[in-house]
């Protein structure tokens, strides 16, 4: 089976920053160690019956104040088929804002960015300058990777007010919203009525992924109550498996990550090639 993953990372830590990666700063991960290494695209090695036909960089932290540095490195050390999305500082002035686009603009690889929500999704979003800089994206066809709890009901009302002023913006929301632990809670619920609510816009995907980061040790029925619940939602060409790779090494290695989506699942070839394949070829605008 060909697989394009649609969100994995690789590190230079002889050229880049990766301020996040240092034992000092946050996240204070005490396994952080497993991930403190350089990885290129020689460490993305699949085993029968998986091929990696291609992939999506996301940016990794290499240099958030020059980002196109991290595209360059890339560019120039990648042979596979793939796509990047680049940082930028979504709480730039417009101008400034604009100026980054038009760096990252010389890169064929880029397709979209990301700037990371996550706790900070509200006052993200709440910004004007992040609402004029979401417009920029979507006159330009560039696409924004969403990375917020999707739990968070405010941040997702004010997601949805954005997206209808900009019906033409391209988002794919990362790690599947960031679904809780317990699903029994609260909590769980707030994050499948968000679910329902953004899969009705045709403008946006989903990614399943970065399960490592809500349990280092999360149970396979969890996974699978997750990925069912996008798919009820999304549907089979909305929806995206991807490996979070090197973070899915905090529980597995890549090629189990790969073989653990498939496991128990009560899916077809094809809708797993549309999952694993098809989609991230289409979203991203691969050339196979």
């Amino acid at each position: 089976m060909k697989i394009i993953d649609p969100h994995l990372h690789l590190f230079n830590l002889e050229q880049g920053d990766y301020q996040w990666l240092k034992a000092d700063n946050p996240p204070y991960w005490l396994d952080k160690r497993t991930i403190t290494q350089s990885f290129t695209e020689k460490d993305l090695a699949l085993s029968t019956p998986l091929q990696l036909a291609g992939f999506v960089h996301i940016e990794a932290g290499f240099d958030n104040q020059q980002p196109w540095r991290e595209i360059a490195w890339l560019e120039s050390s990648c042979s596979l088929p793939f796509k990047s999305i680049a940082s930028v500082n979504l709480l730039l002035p417009t101008n400034e804002f604009q100026q980054t686009l038009d760096k990252l603009s010389r890169f064929k690889s880029v397709v979209g960015v990301r700037d990371i929500l996550d706790e900070n999704a509200c006052a993200y979003l709440s910004n004007p300058h992040v609402k004029k800089n979401l417009a920029q994206l979507a006159e330009q066809q560039l696409i924004f990777e969403c990375q917020m709890p999707l739990t968070d009901v405010v941040a997702t009302e004010q997601l949805i007010a954005i997206i209808n002023e900009l019906p033409t913006l391209q988002l794919v929301i990362n790690h599947a919203g960031w679904p809780p632990e317990d699903i029994a809670s609260k909590q769980w619920q707030y994050w499948q009525n968000a679910l329902e609510a953004l899969s009705s816009y045709e403008n946006i995907a989903i990614k399943c992924s970065g399960f490592e980061m809500v349990n280092r040790q999360y149970s396979a029925q969890w996974q699978q109550r997750v990925l069912k619940h996008c798919l009820a939602t999304f549907g089979l060409n909305k929806t995206m498996l991807a490996s979070n790779f090197p973070l899915c090494l905090f529980k597995e290695s890549y090629q189990k990550n790969w073989l653990t989506h498939f496991d128990n699942q009560q899916l077809s070839i094809n809708e797993l090639e549309l999952l694993s394949y098809k989609n991230a070829l289409r979203i991203y605008r691969i050339s196979n």
